[in-house]
Formats: C-alpha cells, sequence, structure tokens
C-alpha cells in the first residue's frame, strides 16, 4: 500500500468560509465549504494522495468537547494505520491553540499531526488558506515529522506552544520565547529545532462520553477581583478552576484565599498568567508544597485543559 497517505480531517473555521464579497474579510460565515472543496481549490495537491474526511463543519468559537472527543478518536485511528504519513486538521483560529494542545496531551503522535487555518475566508482576495493547507499537507509528508504541530504563514509551530496573538493580520500565531519549529520555504522544510514530543494521557482517557467530562472552568485576575466568582462555581459544582493571574500568575488576597477555600472543597486549581508569553515563576523560599499549583509555560486556556485532562484521569499526570 502507499505510505504516504495524508488524511485530511475537516472541522470547519475560516479556512472553510465565505462571504458575500471577495472585499469582505470579517463578515464572513465559517465553516461553509467542505473539505473536500478545500483540497480541489489547490491543484497542487491533486497529484498527492490524500483522503478527506469531515469531522465537524463549525466556527471554532463555538468548538466543543464533543468534537474535540471526535477529532482526537478520529486522529489515533488514522495514525495506526500502516499506509498513513500523517494527518492534517482545517481548523478555525479562534480555539486553535486550544485544540492543538488538547490533541498533543491526548496522542504526542509518532507521526505528525498538522493543523491549519487561515485568518482570511475562501471568499477573500487575499485568502491564505490554499497556501496554509498547502503548506500543511507539505509538513505532514516530510521526512522524520512527528508530534501535534500547527502551520500558519509558511511557520511551524509546537501544538503545546501555539498563541493566537492578533485578532486580523494574516501573521496572526505565535510561540512566544520558544519561537518556530521551522519555515517552509516553497514547499522545502528548514527547521530550527526537534519535532515536539510529550507524555500522552492516551486516547483512551476521553472514551467516556463528553457530557461526562469534569467541568473546568476559567477565571481571570483584575484590578478589583474578588472572591465570589470562585465561590459562586464551587457552590455549583464546579470540580476545577484554571486562573490567569495578573504579571506573573499572582493572585489578589481575596481571590487567592477563596482559591484556597476551593482547593480544601476538592476542586482542582492552576494558576496561569493572563501575559501572552512568559512562564510563571515560583519565587525563591516559597514552599511549592502549600503554594497554589503554577501552570508554568501553559496559557489559561492551556491550563484549563490540562485540569479536564487530569481530572478524566483521577490524578495528576506530567505536563
Amino acid at each position: 500500500m502507499n505510505a504516504a497517505v495524508v488524511v485530511v480531517l475537516g472541522t470547519g473555521g475560516t479556512i472553510a468560509g465565505a462571504a458575500a464579497s471577495a472585499q469582505d474579510n470579517v463578515g464572513y460565515t465559517a465553516g461553509q465549504l467542505s473539505v473536500q472543496q478545500l483540497v480541489a481549490a489547490v491543484p497542487a495537491l491533486g497529484m498527492l494522495s490524500l483522503e478527506c474526511e469531515q469531522v465537524a463543519n463549525i466556527d471554532s468559537k463555538d468548538m466543543s468537547h464533543a468534537v474535540w472527543q471526535r477529532l482526537a478518536q478520529r486522529c489515533a485511528f488514522h495514525l495506526a494505520r500502516s499506509e498513513v504519513a500523517g494527518i492534517v486538521v482545517t481548523h478555525g483560529t479562534d480555539t486553535l491553540e486550544e485544540t492543538a494542545y488538547f490533541l498533543h496531551r491526548v496522542l504526542a503522535p509518532t507521526k505528525p499531526v498538522v493543523l491549519t487555518a487561515a485568518m482570511r475566508p475562501a471568499t477573500s482576495l487575499q485568502a491564505d488558506g490554499p497556501q496554509n493547507l498547502l503548506d500543511a499537507v507539505s509538513v505532514a509528508r516530510a521526512a522524520g515529522a512527528r508530534g501535534v504541530v500547527a502551520v500558519l504563514g509558511g511557520r511551524v509551530f509546537g501544538g503545546s506552544e501555539l498563541r493566537k496573538v492578533h485578532t486580523y493580520r494574516l501573521d496572526a500565531f505565535d510561540a512566544g520565547d520558544a519561537g518556530p519549529l521551522a519555515v517552509i520555504e516553497e514547499g522545502c522544510l528548514r527547521m530550527f529545532r526537534a519535532w515536539p514530543e510529550g507524555t500522552a494521557f492516551g486516547i483512551d482517557t476521553i472514551a467516556r462520553e463528553s457530557s461526562l467530562w469534569p467541568r473546568v472552568e476559567l477565571l481571570i485576575g483584575h484590578a478589583g477581583v474578588t472572591g465570589a466568582l470562585v465561590d459562586l462555581l464551587v457552590a455549583s459544582g464546579v470540580q476545577g478552576i484554571a486562573v490567569a493571574g495578573v504579571g506573573n500568575g499572582h493572585l489578589a488576597s481575596e481571590f487567592e484565599t477563596a482559591l484556597r477555600r476551593a482547593q480544601a472543597a476538592g476542586v482542582s486549581v492552576l494558576c496561569a498568567s493572563r501575559c501572552a508569553f512568559g512562564a510563571v515563576l515560583v519565587a525563591a523560599g516559597v514552599d511549592e508544597a502549600t503554594a497554589l499549583p503554577s501552570a508554568g509555560t501553559l496559557s489559561p486556556a492551556q491550563a484549563r485543559i490540562e485540569l479536564l485532562l487530569r481530572g478524566l484521569v483521577g490524578a495528576h499526570a506530567p505536563a
């Protein structure tokens, strides 16, 4: 069998979006074109061995646990096929970094799972989806490629490091201090760092019906924050709270006290920073056993996913 099959899984997003005018880059409707249509729009892909499958066709702001579950399961299924070299996932940009981290932690695959997206709809004069898709397939076919990565604007980012950093411009993604793994130049990869590896929770972790997954919420620190929302979440039965603290993950006194009450009540807590980049550092002399857990380099959204997955296995797993 052909050992270079790339499976393209579609989930919708701007890359599959359409607007009434080619000059309209914000008033479009996401998830209008099928993944087969996206592939057909790139002539160079017609010469390659591709399989297309529509997992969902949504605006990624509406990404759900149920779609994550199905996407991860379909990735695992195709990764196990000997003839499959890699997988490409077309996705919306709004929650791309969350899906990338989710797949990274669930799968940590030895073959490439390449997410791609677009900042302009397919109908735009500036449509960036076709080139991003072509580049993503190139990465999925690259010798030695592995792990969950994202390909946008000619750059390859690790799935655990990806961040959306701009609301509109074409180069809307970054990886902060880590930087890109590679760039794609005329279809060729120029590597800067090694392909990502990680410890996977495993596909069986998410086998439970998604409606039964732990409820994990995200709160943000700010001037004047109180512990009221924390107490309300605990009273409502929340099982985990990820926190976007200010600066170096700092928490206002009342906010921190409420989080400690939540932790004492059995709610898992993980503290990140609302800053775009940088790790949450524990000061020298601080007893880490008594400090609220740090999310390290994870973004607040990634910290929420981490708590979710830890809750599914019922224990803390290595990040």
